[in-house]
């Protein structure tokens, strides 16, 4: 059926030679072109034409040539019963197989597109009738379609119903008031989308019928399109040919994750799917080599089958060798090695190739890496032979300047800044300068990193760097070298398990909160310890978690020594920390969190009070300032415990706002400090609020207000705390 409408307008010129009436002409042809119109012809044309004799409906109506022959010759014995029939001159108008005669000619053809005012007349389109003993879908406002009512005649029909929705051009351009010749037009292009859909999944014989009209339903509807749908029958798999597969004997393995056989039911989609793993068992098993030729379907509709012809041509196995760099002085081929998750003789797979490239990568030195296979030896019998893998590299900009700023009510602001090149000492050994400046800290500090050190993913911290904290708690004038090796987790690789060990030399200088305005001798501590720690980690994300939990342990043997009470102690510093994520709804998530820690040893006096437990702050007891929850002395100051618990929940509920990037976020916490190594819960207290989130594409933007629920004297009513990261 058609939309297009157009008007075919034909003026046929009788050609003579005579230039005036010949007045001695037969009477039936002056009967046609009398006197007067020669005399006179715009008055003869202005009393009308006498009906000709060749009625042009006779002639459009006609069915077949000889039918066109017979109503010619008629209108040629209404003129001249004597005279003789030329030569069908409308024996055949255009498009009816004869030339057009010499005495005619089409002075004029006009073609007429639709302005969008055409009536449903004018369309070839078929106002929709009711629906019979078919299954209805409707698809937005203005389209529907019918199936069959049996299950079986299409069982494909809910996934090819959403694939369908997806791609058409009725549903992606709705629009309220679209006129019928608009929903025509986009009509055809989506008759010719569920042709080839039903083709997709193996329906060559399917009939599609178009109807543009009323919406289903209700009259008053706004105008819409349907298709009933009639699937046919299913076409199956003829022959399938896989070229080299077909041949070796040795192939059987692939040819069986082929999993295509004669007979089998017509499928693109699982000639793709079945395409794709059987490239990846290729590369998997040692084919770094394998070609697998685009597939060709060639469809026999007496038969209903449709035979695959998709060459395969294996190329031999192979197993690692060497790794070559192109700029070995930047990153060596040896430490690449290191990098690799194989060794040179491990059976070639495709998938640690991919690795290593994104390994390269992720150490963020390089802007683009190619790797390439290169045969080294070919394979002999069913020794396998050896390829090496070229690595063509670019670097990066290797300077950065970075900063961020946090605030919080009780804190103060706090902003930081660092300079790095990330490869100072080649290959991968970074080193930084950083510095904080803040209203209760300040601090300078350079730091070596080395990464992929003795190992993928090993990295080697070297920090040194002095600082001074005027905090409510305590006055600390710090220096402080902490060698750390540690396999940890990156933005780009999230591991299962973290760790790290070191060692800790801390020299400071420190006082008490001061007591009813009165300063505390200051008391200098040496400390060594030896720290590790251990991360479990199953979430989703590590700046922002969705699912999963979190298991962690630090453990730190140190040994204190007080220089002016000339006493030197061994304390034994713990704490577990564990949080769970769930996602509830489709945009809220439920996350807890718990830390327990203890300072068992020698007597509190011994420990700094920089090392001492405290409880308060954004990531902490949020309402509180930091470090404000803790054990008191006589006047109400807080010095700090050596037992610590601490609980949070709370509900990230994604909105509307800004295109779903924001989320508001309400929390409780509680936490308590005790004196002794086991907590007392003696003092617990309570924070609740809200907090913003604003994602960004590294993590989200924090605001949190958070107060106390049973504040002590010193306490402010609200706090507020801004940061980069969820609270844990």
């Amino acid at each position: 059926m058609r939309s297009v409408c157009f008007s075919l307008t034909a003026t046929l010129v009788f050609q003579s030679a005579a230039s005036a009436q010949d007045r001695d002409v037969p009477e039936r042809l002056e009967e046609l072109i009398p006197d007067e119109a020669v005399e006179n012809p715009e008055a003869w044309a202005t009393q009308g034409a006498p009906a000709s004799p060749l009625d042009a409906e006779d002639v459009l109506e006609a069915d077949t040539e000889g039918d066109v022959q017979e109503v010619a010759e008629e209108a040629a014995a209404a003129i001249d019963p004597g005279a003789p029939l030329p030569e069908t001159p409308l024996a055949n108008l255009p498009g009816l197989g004869l030339a057009w005669p010499d005495e005619f000619e089409l002075a004029e053809i006009e073609l007429v597109e639709p302005d969008g005012s055409v009536d449903l007349a004018d369309l070839d389109e078929a106002p929709i009738a009711p629906v019979g003993d078919k299954d209805i879908f409707r698809v937005g406002d203005e389209l529907a379609l019918t199936f069959p009512d049996d299950d079986d005649a299409f069982p494909e029909r809910t996934e090819f119903l959403e694939r369908f929705e997806s791609l058409s051009t009725i549903e992606e351009l709705d629009r309220d008031g679209d006129n019928l010749s608009l929903l025509a037009a986009r009509a055809r292009e989506d008759e010719e989308l569920l042709t080839r859909l039903l083709q997709i999944y193996g329906y060559y014989d399917a009939q599609i019928i178009r109807n543009v009209g009323e919406g289903p339903g209700d009259p008053d509807d706004a105008a819409a399109v349907r298709f009933d749908v009639v699937p046919g029958q299913r076409y199956r798999f003829g022959a399938v040919d896989l070229g080299a597969l077909n041949e070796d004997a040795e192939a059987e393995a692939f040819r069986q994750q082929f999993d295509i056989s004669s007979g089998d039911f017509l499928s693109s989609d699982r000639i793709v799917a079945e395409r794709e793993e059987l490239d990846i068992a290729l590369g998997e098993t040692g084919y770094p080599f394998a070609r697998i030729s685009q597939p060709s379907l060639l469809i026999d509709h007496d038969r209903r089958e449709g035979d695959l012809d998709m060459p395969v041509a294996p190329g031999g196995r192979y197993a690692f060798g060497n790794i070559t760099s192109n700029r070995p002085e930047f990153l060596s081929g040896e430490h690449l090695e290191t990098i690799a998750r194989f060794e040179e003789g491990d059976l070639y797979q495709r998938s640690l190739e991919l690795d290593l490239r994104r390994a390269i990568t992720a150490t963020g030195i390089v802007s683009s890496v190619d790797v390439s296979v290169r045969e080294v030896a070919p394979p002999v019998g069913d020794t396998p032979g050896r390829v090496a893998l070229d690595v063509e590299l670019t670097e990066a900009p290797l300077r950065t300047i970075a900063g961020a700023i946090g605030y919080g009510s009780e804190e103060g602001l706090r902003v930081q800044a660092s300079w790095e090149h990330r490869n100072l000492f080649p290959p991968e050994g970074a080193f930084r300068v950083r510095g904080i400046i803040g209203t209760q800290e300040q601090l300078a500090g350079i730091t070596l990193r080395k990464s992929n050190f003795g190992g993928r993913d090993r990295v080697l911290n070297l920090d040194a760097f002095a600082s001074t904290i005027d905090s409510p708690a305590f006055d600390a004038n710090t220096a402080s070298f902490i060698a750390t090796y540690e396999q940890t987790s990156t933005l780009i690789y999230q591991k299962p398990l973290s760790w790290s060990f070191g060692i800790e030399l801390v020299a400071t200088d420190e006082r008490p909160a001061p007591i009813d305005g009165v300063t505390n001798p200051r008391e200098t501590f040496f400390v060594a310890a030896l720290p590790a720690s251990a991360l479990i980690d199953t979430t989703d994300s590590l700046l922002d978690p969705t699912r999963g939990f979190r298991l962690g342990g630090r453990l730190s043997p140190e040994i204190s020594r007080n220089e002016n009470l000339n006493q030197q102690s061994f304390f034994l510093r713990g704490q577990v920390d564990a949080s769970t994520y769930r996602s509830v709804m489709q945009n809220v998530v439920l996350a807890a969190r718990t830390r327990f820690a203890s300072i068992p040893g020698g007597p509190t006096d011994n420990l700094a009070p920089s090392r001492r437990l405290y409880a308060g702050g954004g990531g902490s007891v949020r309402g509180y300032g930091y470090r404000q929850i803790g054990p008191s002395d006589a006047l109400g100051e807080t010095n700090g415990g050596r037992s610590l618990v601490e609980v949070s929940a709370e509900a990230r509920i994604r909105t509307g706002l800004f295109d779903g990037a924001v989320s508001i976020v309400p929390f409780l916490d509680a936490g308590s400090v005790g004196v002794e190594t086991l907590p007392d819960f003696e003092t617990i207290r309570f924070g609740a609020g809200i907090g913003l989130r604003y994602h960004t594409s590294f993590g989200p933007i924090r605001v949190d207000v958070g107060a106390p629920l049973n504040p002590g004297p010193d306490d402010s009513p609200v706090a507020v705390y801004v940061s980069l990261g969820q609270a844990f």
